[in-house]
């Protein structure tokens, strides 16, 4: 299974992912979770933040899932994920996809910033920044939503409700 967690910068995605790994992985030890930072890291931090690089990666994230989803492994995948078209592909190519949308708004995600991100981009120090000067997409067919605007201080219950949506990974 591949649980692909979507939203803003700041939104808990690898809070989140993380508290949940921890909650998956004594059941399930062929999990892995990746976060979108560590993954352009790993792929060498070769590609920009522009629209057009930024869906580049998204296809090499995808592809990436793929390869791991047919060796058995699941994924929880942490990303930004501003595309249908590739949300859309993953469903059609990996065996067990389930779509989470961390629904923060935008005031929210700015006011936690945490990277300094969206500071940069009001101050024009920062391009290409989603949300501020690339739109956000929100998925348009998550299997669960989830409001995330409250404070991160506890995620117990935003993965409590993520584990009780799951299908039985298989």
């Amino acid at each position: 299974m591949i649980i692909w967690l979507i939203g803003l910068s700041g939104s808990g995605k690898s809070t989140i992912g993380s508290a949940l790994y921890d909650a998956l992985k004594p059941r399930h030890p062929n999990l892995v979770f990746v976060d979108g930072d560590e993954f352009r890291t790993i792929m060498g931090n070769d590609i920009g933040f522009s629209y057009e690089e930024r869906q580049r990666n998204a296809r090499r994230f995808s592809h990436f899932c793929r390869f791991l989803d047919k060796q058995d492994i699941h994924m929880i995948c942490a990303v930004l994920s501003n595309y249908p078209e590739w949300q859309k592909w993953n469903r059609e190519n990996l065996r067990q996809y389930f779509e989470v949308f961390l629904d923060v708004s935008i005031e929210t995600v700015m006011a936690r910033d945490a990277k300094h991100l969206y500071k940069q981009a009001r101050e024009g120090i920062q391009r290409n920044v989603v949300g501020v000067d690339i739109p956000f997409v929100a998925p348009p067919n998550a299997d669960l939503v989830i409001d995330n605007n409250e404070t991160l201080n506890d995620v117990t219950p935003v993965v409590d409700r993520i584990l009780h949506a799951l299908p039985e990974l298989k």
